[in-house]
């Protein structure tokens, strides 16, 4: 098992659990620290591959998985990932699409569907959850 991010790392939530996870957007320089050990990246283009372990969703920005049944599974292979290691959730910006899988992620670690977005907004980033589509991802998603 290997040890999860520290508290004070950049872009890392903190879900009720405990589990960290990092958020991060893809255009900005990789933070300093210790590297993830699995990563979901969320783009609506293939990746360049990294020295970690990595999954793509193909997700558009500004808009929903192109797969919703894939994209759920991801993101609980995350959230159960995330109990012992360093897990990342990345797309270009860092706010909409990292933030609703965050918020999906919070929903699967027990914060209330209606209430995750404003979760993710508190402890990640006030940016988070871009549009109204994304939100209501949120609030259906189980």
């Amino acid at each position: 098992m290997t040890t999860a991010w520290g508290p004070a790392a950049a872009g890392v939530l903190r879900l009720p659990s405990g589990r960290l996870v990092r958020g991060r957007g893809l255009r900005r320089p990789l933070p300093a620290g210790p590297l993830p050990t699995f990563a979901l990246y969320l783009l609506g283009h293939e990746p360049p591959s990294v020295a970690w372990e990595a999954r793509w969703l193909r997700w558009p920005d500004f808009w929903l998985p192109s797969d919703r049944t894939t994209a759920a599974d991801a993101l609980r292979e995350a959230w159960t990932r995330a109990e012992g290691e360093r897990v990342e959730i990345a797309c270009a910006g860092g706010n909409g699409r990292t933030g609703t899988a965050l918020a999906c992620i919070a929903v699967l670690d027990g914060v209330p569907s209606h209430e995750a977005v404003a979760y993710v907004r508190e402890h990640y980033v006030s940016r988070a959850v871009e549009t109204p589509w994304q939100r209501r991802f949120v609030s259906r998603f189980k």
